[in-house]
């Protein structure tokens, strides 16, 4: 009985020491200041973006449309035209094109209003954030600026063992201190995202 005891004891020890050291989770890289990719950024219009359409002297053609979740937009005298994965500039240039059957010499600025991006490029915060959620990409948007949106971190938070999962490198794993950061303001720990990314923050055992 005795022995048993003391077995059990034992198990019970091992499993507080592993919990205390976080089952020691895969060491990875820390991820870079800044990213490179970033310099040569152009945004490009996703489903749910809003875009202000406006048709040079014939404000009838003018509208406010949607990005429909299939990547389409309609307008006057538009119909079924693929805005999704394209500049705010190609999109004016096809819908010239489209009005330029009905419509001598058409000039179209195309502006976007509401942003929300590919779903590629969308960044993506999972775990214990005060808000997990996704955010459209913005260049030079930080880790800081992503936080800031998500409301921090929660109390059961591991903030320095926090992993960005870099779609445009493969899915390649970087580590980041989000405690160090948010907690203690060291803005060294401050890194700039990039389109696809996926910050995981995990929960601490104490």
């Amino acid at each position: 009985m005795r022995a048993t005891v003391s077995r059990l004891a034992l198990a019970a020890s091992v499993l507080a020491v592993a919990g205390c050291a976080g089952f020691s989770s895969p060491s990875y890289p820390p991820a870079p200041a800044v990213a490179a990719a970033s310099k040569d950024y152009n945004y490009v219009i996703g489903p749910g973006d809003v875009l202000n359409i406006n048709v040079w002297r014939n404000p009838e053609l003018s509208s406010t449309v949607p990005v429909r979740p299939d990547g389409k937009v309609s307008a006057p005298l538009v119909d079924e035209l693929v805005a999704q994965g394209k500049t705010s500039q190609e999109v004016a240039r096809d819908i010239e094109k489209a009005l330029g059957k009905f419509v001598r010499d058409p000039v179209v600025t195309v502006i976007v209003t509401t942003f929300v991006g590919p779903y590629a490029e969308q960044v993506r915060v999972v775990g214990e954030a005060a808000k997990p959620q996704f955010l459209p990409f913005k260049q030079k948007m930080t880790v800081m600026d992503v936080m800031i949106a998500v409301g921090g971190l929660t109390d059961f938070a591991d903030g320095n063992k926090a992993t960005i999962v870099r779609a445009a490198e493969g899915n390649k794993r970087y580590s980041v201190r989000l405690r160090d950061l948010i907690k203690g303001g060291d803005i060294s720990a401050n890194v700039e995202m990039l389109p696809g990314d996926v910050l995981i923050i995990p929960q601490g055992w104490f």
